[in-house]
């Protein structure tokens, strides 16, 4: 007994119209972006790098350190915010659209279409004999396939190493382990997921589609069948007329399934796997126009929309809800309050610490010393000069050098040496604040530490 239901392939349809257009300028604008910024300069460097041997981050004029994690964690909470508030407003939009395996999923299919031709002549292909003219077709569109991959690969580690490096690296066949395997990796995972599993990821693997029904409600846009106009539906010609025959307007031509990406009838009702591409909606509306029917058999509309047969007007009411302006609201709060934190974000940070190998000690001149290490990263790319200052005693002063300069996107440690006078405090541990001013730019941190007065 099979343990599993064997999957067929799927040969998706091509089609025209308004959601086809809106995908195809998704693919070029998200297509554009990703493999357009890795060659963005900002001064002397990449825009954008997320460099993990030196562990800095560069995007665009910000420049990023280790201990700036909540600035990341931030974008990840209105990263995930914004899905909720599209997923409430119009269901797997961002699957349909901006997901990138919907992306490269369809740009893969357009490469099969160039070679091996449209539906019916991909199912003929498949279903050949092996011959000379399969063979090359079939190696044509993989080797295009393999080409696209390991660029794809190639301009994802180009956000991690500098790209112009690597590519200096692999025209002088210096690329080291490392990046070899990240490119090979990422560029077979593009190749496997939208070349062979396809709509496979979206409907098993995608734990979106299992979660997206506690966000979805009866008002939530979605891509729905008109059952009422449509049913019961019949296959007929143009000059038929359904209403004396007692027919809905769908003609059963099964253009809706043969042109859905992820192989579904849509007019089986609201369906986990749908993705909301919109491409049964151009189908569907351009048999209705050869028809001479009314457009919007299948449409984008809600649930209590079809139901209560509602306008537009209606619809989109219903749609600014409380749950997704309360969404809004805090989306909006997150982003401003990021901005905001982002522009007073200091230029440079200092982190103290105490020589704990030596507690106190006394030097000449009757004082007690301590010593400390600070610090100091510089988040900019300019170098800095830093002035150090202590308080928080009677006659605390600072013994050593008092001057530092940091280069650019740098971080050093310096040791600084602060002295009292022997007998001028209690012994134990006493509070005090270091003050370091950027001369340059007129900026001050303060932090904390304690000094440590010995007993006699």
């Amino acid at each position: 007994m099979s343990l599993y239901e064997a999957q067929k392939k799927i040969y998706p349809r091509s089609t025209k119209g308004y959601f086809t257009n809106w995908r195809w300028i998704m693919v070029w604008v998200t297509q554009i972006v990703f493999y357009g910024i890795p060659w963005l300069c900002w001064g002397n460097r990449q825009a954008l790098l997320l460099d993990i041997t030196t562990h800095h981050f560069y995007i665009f004029g910000l420049i990023l350190y280790p201990q700036d994690l909540i600035y990341l964690t931030v974008i990840l909470i209105i990263a995930a915010l914004a899905l909720f508030l599209f997923t409430a407003v119009a269901g797997r939009l961002w699957c349909g659209f901006s997901c990138p395996q919907s992306v490269y999923t369809e740009i893969f299919l357009w490469i099969e279409r160039k070679v091996e031709g449209d539906r019916a002549a991909r199912i003929r292909l498949d279903d050949a004999k092996v011959s000379l003219k399969k063979v090359y077709k079939k190696w044509l569109k993989h080797a295009v396939w393999i080409s696209f991959s390991m660029w794809t690969g190639f301009t994802f580690l180009g956000y991690f190493t500098p790209i112009r490096d690597l590519i200096q690296a692999i025209t002088h066949f210096r690329l080291g382990p490392w990046e070899t395997f990240w490119i090979c990796f990422y560029g077979f995972a593009t190749y496997g997921n939208a070349g062979f599993l396809r709509e496979q990821v979206c409907k098993y693997m995608c734990p979106y589609a299992r979660f997206q029904s506690v966000m979805f409600d009866n008002d939530t846009l979605i891509v729905t069948y008109d059952v009422e106009r449509g049913e019961p539906r019949s296959g007929r010609s143009r000059n038929v007329n359904a209403n004396e025959l007692g027919l809905g307007d769908c003609i059963d031509c099964s253009f809706c399934v043969q042109v859905c990406p992820v192989g579904i009838d849509i007019r089986d009702g609201l369906q986990a796997e749908c993705i909301s591409c919109g491409l049964c909606v151009d189908a569907c509306n351009s048999v209705m126009d050869k028809m001479g029917y009314e457009p919007g058999l299948i449409r984008f509309a809600t649930q209590s929309g079809i139901g209560q047969r509602g306008s537009k007007q209606e619809i989109v009411q219903k749609i600014l809800r409380p749950r997704v302006l309360i969404y809004s609201a805090v989306l909006i709060l997150l982003c401003v309050s990021f901005a905001v934190s982002l522009s007073l974000r200091p230029t440079f940070t200092v982190d103290v610490t105490r020589d704990r190998g030596v507690m106190s000690r006394l030097v000449p001149g009757g004082k007690l010393e301590n010593v400390y290490g600070l610090q100091i990263t510089n988040a900019t790319e300019t170098p800095q000069t830093y002035l150090i200052s202590a308080a928080g005693l009677d006659g605390l002063s600072v013994a050593s050098n008092r001057e530092f300069t940091v280069n650019s996107a740098d971080s050093r440690m310096f040791p600084v040496s602060l002295q009292i006078l022997d007998g001028s405090a209690s012994t134990g541990s006493h509070k005090i604040m270091f003050e370091i001013e950027s001369v340059d730019r007129k900026e001050y941190v303060s932090e904390k530490s304690i000094f440590y007065v010995s007993p006699e």
